[in-house]
């Protein structure tokens, strides 16, 4: 993940230096509002952790850690309006929706405090419980350059967001947050039809549970949280 985004940090800096060297083109020929369906290859990573510090003297605090790793097809749409800033710049902004999701399981079947004489309190119930993360969101910036009259490069900023969903005797987590950078070309056809190829990463922030406490159920003083990453290849047509 670090070698991705340095490589779209460069990518960014090459855009940036190429925007006073840009070959003549006419950015009229990509500005205007725009509409298009996606298919995208996500590969989602989510490293988790499932803690518990049960009460009495002779028990000691647990740590269960779980990795999801997965590739899956998403499809999605997006619309948006690019602002021509001269006769090779433009400001893109818009917004995207992707369908899917990825689910994170974390199971303990065994009794904490079975073989605890000096405890207060004693789990003896189902510790199941699964993160699932979907429907994402991204409202986005996107400096192009026009490099002729049907291609551009261009480099976004995101501010992403998905639901989170979860089972199981613990609190509901807030819904995910996080920052999307990408790189990326868009062709324009002689009919008007775009083609756009993108690639770039979604840093979300942590999600974060503990048990509710409930008679049979999981200890309050057991908690759960996951860190999820997407990274992303995205081929779309308008």
């Amino acid at each position: 993940m670090n070698k991705l985004k340095t490589t779209l940090f460069a990518a960014c800096s090459l855009v940036l230096v190429t925007i006073g060297t840009s070959v003549k083109a006419d950015s009229s020929n990509f500005a205007g509002p725009y509409i298009g369906v996606s298919a995208s290859g996500y590969g989602i990573q989510l490293a988790g952790e499932a803690s518990t510090s049960p009460t009495g003297a002779s028990l000691t605090r647990e740590i269960d850690q779980v990795s999801l790793g997965q590739v899956a097809p998403v499809t999605g749409f997006e619309a948006g309006y690019a602002i021509p800033l001269g006769s090779a710049f433009l400001i893109d902004l818009g917004a995207a929706y992707y369908s899917g999701s990825a689910k994170l399981d974390f199971h303990e079947d065994r009794a904490i405090a079975a073989a605890c004489t000096n405890c207060t309190a004693t789990v003896t119930g189902s510790k199941d419980v699964t993160f699932t993360i979907g429907d994402l969101w991204i409202g986005y910036i996107a400096p192009t350059i026009v490099l002729s009259d049907t291609s551009s490069l261009y480099v976004k900023l995101g501010l992403s967001e998905a639901s989170v969903d979860v089972t199981g005797d613990v609190t509901r987590p807030a819904d995910l947050s996080g920052t999307t950078w990408a790189i990326g070309t868009r062709t324009v056809l002689d009919s008007g039809i775009f083609i756009r190829t993108e690639a770039g990463y979604t840093d979300y922030n942590g999600i974060s549970a503990h048990g509710k406490g409930n008679t049979g159920g999981i200890a309050s003083s057991t908690s759960y949280s996951a860190e999820p990453t997407i990274a992303f290849g995205t081929v779309s047509l308008g």
